[in-house]
């Protein structure tokens, strides 16, 4: 397909008519909780899996917001005369949110799906026709201009995005601008890039729908529309990262050979970035033979930046290549065409000696420190989102284990993190336990294995007493030579710090 067949967009500069719109939809409760209390959540559930048919069920009647989302979600034509009680329809039709459908009915020119902030605000993000969802929707064989709406990647990027106050925030790859409406919540300045021109048009009506601040939007990939001197406190990216044969759709294919378009983002990040400020991505990487991946993972960042890289998931190359085929609707096309097309991916991976391919968070922070930490590990359990303060508070707690060495750590103070529970891991009826798990839950939800001493260690520190205090009552009671447990317990704490568990008091 080629982009002439895309639907004309509305104009996006008319925001008299995106603020008057906007108002029509909240006061019909066209929002997140709305289509909640209207759909119900089996029906709102398969909506986000661009399942039409229980949404159009529980929109039979002639309300103002199952009108709404007959027109706005599912691509309905209705009543011009229905929806004028409550839409700005002749503005509407006149700027391009609506078109007129024969003699008497419009029809939506894009998506609009409702978006719950993370402080209860009500927005709107706008998209093409029939991609509201993003993410495997099989949505049937996609324009290679084509701009997606929420899924699930979008989401979590958003989820794991440190919020702090900040000057500057960089969107690359903006798509649709869910990534630059958050930013706009908390940044002076917002610039987005996307070499999609279309792309850069929907993430204006999305700020514009949602009543947020304009962003300076660029064309361009990636880096390439920014100054040499442009640096930003925030840089945020959910790239085009599929490893796929060519770049056949743009959304989703970035154009360079296996995960180069992912590493070069990375590595180029770091030059991009002020001191202290945060670069976070979602990214694909390659399991090649004979390589070991984290060692893959560690060469990609940049000099000057600490890291915390976590693997979420791990599929094998034909996993890999039916989820993407699949996403765009070549399952229900032609067998042959099908096979071809799966053919061409499993040849890339064997050229490049790919095994597997991994999903995960990539966040980089700009550091003076003379030696940058770098975390590369894989956690594919669930966690909380937002993780946006567990990530700040990942970096903190680097910053201060790296300006103690172990004498200082005992003088520290800790307490012990929120919601820490201990198991004791034995045979029934043992006296004692084979050993002790601490696991928390919030933030990642880890659970790490301790000896009684460290598990005895956590279980007092409320920040009363200094850590080297607190070990010697403890070698006191166990009746062991506190010289030698102060030597040896040291670790044990760094660990319980940089993974959570432990919060200095500072």
């Amino acid at each position: 397909m080629s982009n002439a067949t895309l639907s004309p967009l509305p104009s996006a500069d008319r925001p008299d008519v995106a603020a008057r719109l906007r108002g029509a939809l909240l006061a019909a409760s066209f929002t997140a909780d709305g289509l909640l209390d209207l759909l119900g959540a089996p029906a709102y559930a398969a909506l986000a899996r661009s399942e039409t048919v229980p949404a159009l069920r529980a929109t039979r009647r002639d309300t103002p917001l199952e009108t709404l989302v007959r027109l706005f979600l599912l691509q309905q034509p209705v009543p011009y005369a229905r929806v004028e009680a409550f839409l700005p329809v002749h503005a509407c039709v006149e700027s391009g949110w609506l078109v007129s459908v024969g003699a008497d009915e419009v029809a939506a020119t894009v998506d609009v799906r409702p978006y719950g902030g993370p402080g209860g605000e009500d927005w709107f993000i706008v998209s093409d026709l029939g991609c509201a969802v993003g993410g495997a929707g099989g949505v049937g064989s996609r324009n290679e201009g084509v701009v997606l709406g929420v899924g699930g990647a979008s989401t979590t990027l958003a989820g794991i995005t440190v919020r702090t106050p900040v000057s500057s925030a960089l969107d690359l790859g903006t798509g649709s601008g869910i990534q630059a409406l958050h930013a706009a919540q908390h940044a002076t300045r917002v610039t987005a890039t996307d070499l999609n021109p279309r792309a850069l048009h929907i993430t204006a009506l999305t700020l514009a729908l949602s009543g947020a601040p304009a962003a300076d939007l660029r064309e361009g990939s990636l880096f390439e529309p920014l100054r040499d001197d442009e640096r930003f406190d925030l840089i945020v990216s959910n790239p085009p990262f599929v490893i796929s044969p060519g770049a056949r759709l743009t959304y989703r294919d970035g154009g360079m050979g296996g995960d180069d378009l992912c590493r070069s983002l990375v590595q180029r990040a770091g030059e991009r970035l002020t001191e202290g400020g945060f670069a976070q991505f979602l990214a694909n990487w390659q399991h090649v033979e004979g390589e070991d991946w984290q060692d893959r993972l560690r060469s990609w960042v940049p000099r000057g930046c600490d890291a915390w890289i976590v693997q979420r998931e791990v599929q094998d190359i034909t996993q890999y290549a039916e989820l993407w085929l699949r996403d765009a609707g070549d399952h229900r096309g032609d067998p042959a065409e099908y096979q071809a097309r799966y053919d061409a991916w499993l040849d890339e991976f064997e050229a490049r000696k790919v095994k597997a391919v991994g999903f995960g968070w990539i966040t980089l922070r700009r550091t003076a420190a003379a030696e940058p930490v770098v975390t590369v590990e894989e956690w594919p359990h669930p966690v909380e989102q937002p993780l946006g303060d567990t990530v700040r508070a990942h970096f903190e707690r680097l910053d201060y284990l790296r300006a103690h060495d172990d004498a200082a750590l005992l003088t520290g103070h800790f307490r012990l993190a929120a919601e820490i529970v201990q198991e004791q891991v034995g045979m029934p009826g043992a006296e004692d336990p084979e050993h002790v798990v601490l696991r928390q839950h919030r933030g990642m939800r880890r659970a790490t294995k301790v000896d009684t001493v460290g598990a005895g260690f956590a279980g007092v520190c409320d920040g009363s007493l200094s850590a080297g205090r607190i070990l010697d009552a403890i070698a006191q009671l166990v009746g062991e030579d506190p010289v030698l447990l102060r030597d040896r317990t040291p670790a044990q704490i760094r660990m319980l710090v940089e993974q959570g568990f432990l919060d200095p008091v500072v």
